[in-house]
């Protein structure tokens, strides 16, 4: 690459970083269904014929935005769960250690958290793109649920015979090295978490939880015993 085609490159990163600060402020100041691009452009001192070439649409802009957000709050679980490991935490450890980076990094990035988790956009679907970056909260527990089943660290909850075929088919498609039991305890620990973390970003918890640290650790590590994760003894 030529020095020329260099600098190119990092006006182009520079400019879409900045457009994307401000689709986030516009986020913060609006909501998704309002963002703009004409506004947007005009913030950042672009004509719009000059800010299509880097987003072609609001959903474009809006894509990169929620991937991002996906990203951020993916690699959060993802430095928790590695440094609980460093710490030589046993497998529930683990767990409530991911779980709180998640809220950590909701509390710290309440809009994007809204974009991701809030109510849909109107008109807005999300493309292939945004699937992988979703996913990889989920995956995290998943590697913890998995490790603790290959130390014979969990003890999965009993699974009620009507649910055995949905267990089978959610098995087959999220982890088939893992009991139906346990992948139907993760899926639904999976979605209590982002509905405790919900409540709390969204203002349920308010004039309710008052030690909402407090409140947050001990749900989260409940969590992770309904699923089976054993403490060390």
């Amino acid at each position: 690459m030529t020095s020329v085609q260099g600098a190119r490159a990092r006006a182009r990163i520079e400019i879409t970083a900045a457009i994307k600060d401000e689709a986030r402020a516009q986020l913060a100041a609006e909501g998704a269904a309002k963002l703009s691009l004409r506004a947007v452009a005009r913030e950042v001192g672009m004509v719009s014929s000059a800010l299509y070439r880097y987003f072609p649409s609001r959903d474009d802009l809006l894509t990169a935005l929620i991937v991002d957000a996906y990203d951020a709050v993916g690699g959060a679980a993802e430095e928790a769960l590695a440094a609980a490991e460093a710490r030589g935490g046993d497998h529930l450890a683990r767990w409530t250690a991911v779980c709180r980076a998640v809220r950590t990094w909701a509390l710290a990035h309440p809009h994007e958290y809204a974009l991701i988790y809030g109510s849909p956009v109107p008109g807005y679907s999300a493309p292939q793109d945004t699937i992988g970056p979703a996913s990889r909260v989920g995956l995290v527990l998943i590697t913890i649920a998995r490790d603790a089943f290959t130390a014979d660290g969990v003890a999965p909850p009993p699974l009620p015979g009507e649910l055995r075929p949905e267990a089978e088919r959610m098995a087959a498609d999220l982890a088939p090295d893992l009991p139906p039991a346990l992948v139907v305890a993760l899926v639904a620990a999976w979605s209590q978490l982002f509905g405790l973390v919900s409540f709390e970003v969204f203002g349920q918890f308010h004039r309710i939880v008052e030690e909402r640290d407090e409140f947050f650790t001990a749900t989260a590590a409940r969590l992770g015993r309904d699923i089976g994760l054993l403490p060390r003894p």
